[in-house]
């Protein structure tokens, strides 16, 4: 016969197993694709991460010190301005494509689904033309080691930015793998496999030789994801007329422009600034903790990924009930599991920076310190994506402005003295107050409860 254990601390224990269970679970069956999609997209998100991750060490132990800085900071503008020079398009193409299929719209979801890819290539490949002049006028006051690989980078821009529209398209139709895995994984894969074919043929590996890596990696996946892309859409959206909305594109792309913006100037603003202060080598092992760190940011990522198109869905049949249901949904399966990755991600922390070289333990004490930032953050979940979908994203951009000055103002006053640890206070003070912002503004437009905890 069985023997029920009915001790009080027995049964408190079971409480908070039940009340945490009741937290993630199920509900419509919305939430249960959301919970496979995002499940799916952190699979690819950690899979890619150690890759990365991966990459990142071998890099760190081929090249020297000086030039894994310099690869560093120059990979750092293609992320930033790459993730920029779409117009906001391969966001707002979550809003506008559920938008054109749930009014019936044909004839513009087939202008867009071919049209945005061409706006966003012309017009990052102008803006790439017109940077690698700036890094021509402005060469004699950079350092010489970086001006070949910013021309490189240069180069990347365009297919980088096409990817990122391909990839907004495809997660619209719930592709997940095909909006991910060409960027995460086999991007990761080629620059993985060509620097190694580089250092097992005796060439020396400078962040040159490592950034013309990345740029074939990231054109080469680039244009596989197309093909395939081009063939999923040709059999689920039936031929006929297009017609572009170009204007109509900009004005809802624009705004979510200036949100992705500040995020993005929000999350690269540290390396940025680091990197005029302190020496390449610093930039490096803050880099390395930043990689390590990059779990708990993946799962924000996955769910925005997988909720944002569903906002506007919800949204445009004016269905509330629902749609507050599904946000209180995205915000627990945020929250709770980006909690438990950053308590393992710090237990284990020296022994993840022992493997890009010795000297990179030494930043483990500002992992805490960066780890706090991105543990408030996840409390409110994907509530950026919300505000945009719903068309509230001009006060969304105006909370991140507000984020993104705090962030330059406090790492100008705390680098130059603290280095890598006032670049983690200063991330992780302007993370609390980005937070706090956008519950407000949830809670004064829209009158949703977008914390984990607490009443709702």
């Amino acid at each position: 016969m069985a023997v029920i254990d009915a001790s009080p601390a027995s049964v408190a224990k079971t409480g908070v197993i039940a009340r945490l269970r009741a937290k993630l679970a199920g509900g419509p069956s919305e939430a249960a694709t959301t919970r496979r999609l995002a499940g799916a997209i952190l699979v690819i998100r950690v899979l890619s991460a150690m890759m990365a991750y991966l990459a990142q060490i071998l890099l760190a132990r081929w090249m020297g010190g000086s030039d894994y800085g310099t690869y560093v900071y120059v990979w750092t503008w293609v992320l930033l301005l790459g993730s920029m020079m779409d117009f906001g398009i391969s966001a707002s193409a979550q809003k506008l494509i559920p938008q054109y299929r749930t009014n019936g719209e044909q004839a513009l979801l087939r202008g867009f689904l071919s049209g945005s890819r061409w706006l966003t290539f012309a017009v990052s490949s102008a803006v790439s033309l017109l940077l690698a002049g700036v890094v021509r006028l402005l060469s004699p006051f950079i350092d010489q080691g970086a001006i070949v690989p910013l021309y490189v980078g240069c180069l990347t821009l365009p297919s980088f930015v096409v990817a990122n529209t391909q990839d907004g398209i495809a997660r619209s139709h719930d592709w997940m793998q095909l909006g991910l895995m060409p960027q995460f994984i086999v991007r990761q894969a080629l620059i993985i496999g060509f620097t190694a074919g580089a250092f097992a043929l005796g060439m020396q590996l400078s962040a040159t030789a490592a950034m013309l890596a990345s740029c074939a990696a990231v054109w080469i996946a680039m244009a596989g994801q197309a093909m395939v892309l081009n063939r999923r859409l040709a059999a689920h959206v039936a031929p006929g007329p297009k017609h572009y909305d170009v204007r109509g594109w900009l004005a809802v792309s624009l705004p979510i422009l200036l949100v992705e913006g500040f995020y993005l100037l929000l999350s690269y603003t540290d390396v940025i600034v680091l990197q005029q202060f302190r020496s390449a080598e610093e930039v490096g092992v803050y880099y390395a903790v930043v990689k390590t760190l990059a779990l708990v940011s993946f799962i924000h990522y996955a769910m925005s990924a997988t909720t944002a198109h569903r906002f506007a869905e919800y949204h445009a049949q004016g269905d509330n009930e629902r749609l507050a249901a599904y946000v209180t949904h995205a915000i627990n399966w945020t929250f709770w599991p980006s909690l438990v990755a950053t308590v393992v991600l710090l237990a284990f922390g020296k022994p993840l920076l022992w493997l890009f070289g010795a000297r990179f333990v030494g930043g483990y004490d500002i992992m805490f310190v960066a780890a706090i930032g991105l543990a408030v953050r996840s409390a409110i979940g994907p509530v950026e994506r919300l505000l945009n979908m719903l068309g509230h994203q001009h006060i969304c951009a105006a909370a991140y402005a507000l984020s993104f000055a705090m962030n330059v103002v406090l790492c100008i006053a705390l680098v130059p003295r603290f280095g890598g640890h006032g670049a983690a206070a200063a991330t992780s003070l302007s993370l609390v107050f980005e937070t706090a912002l956008l519950f407000w503004i949830v809670r004064r437009r829209l009158s949703l409860h977008v914390l984990a905890f607490g009443n709702r």
